[in-house]
């Protein structure tokens, strides 16, 4: 298996959908317009593909000065545990720089993960919930 890493290459609507499906995460796959804001909207996306197939994505919002939001990290279960979610994450470090925090709110399935990768829990958090 070569997994290839690309910086920036936004993947189809359809295509994210089916990785979010694929890797557990919850998010509106059901709605493709959606989707597609979601990947538009990014200004700075991750991607790792085995071939022709998507398989990780790392999306995330940066000012590249300060802070970083990732608002997703999404492997294909039958590709987790071959640290891609960890280079998709290094990727985004070497691309934010040194000043830049990188944060995220992890789903309660995930909390374990992200302290394996360099995480540091932050009790500081706070939220909004959207309405739909």
């Amino acid at each position: 298996m070569v997994i290839t890493y690309k910086t920036n290459a936004k993947p189809e609507a359809h295509e994210l959908a089916e990785l979010f499906k694929s890797s557990g995460i919850k998010r509106p796959v059901e709605d493709l317009n959606r989707v597609k804001k979601m990947i538009e909207q990014a200004n700075l996306v991750i991607t790792a593909w085995d071939g022709e197939k998507l398989v990780g994505i790392a999306r995330a919002f940066s000012d590249f000065a300060y802070c970083c939001y990732l608002s997703d990290l999404a492997v294909d279960k039958e590709y987790q545990n071959h640290g891609i979610g960890h280079e998709l994450v290094n990727e985004i470090q070497k691309l934010i720089g040194d000043e830049s925090n990188l944060v995220l709110l992890a789903a309660p399935e995930s909390i374990e993960y992200y302290p394996k990768i360099g995480f540091e829990k932050a009790g500081n958090a706070f939220i909004i919930y959207r309405k739909k």
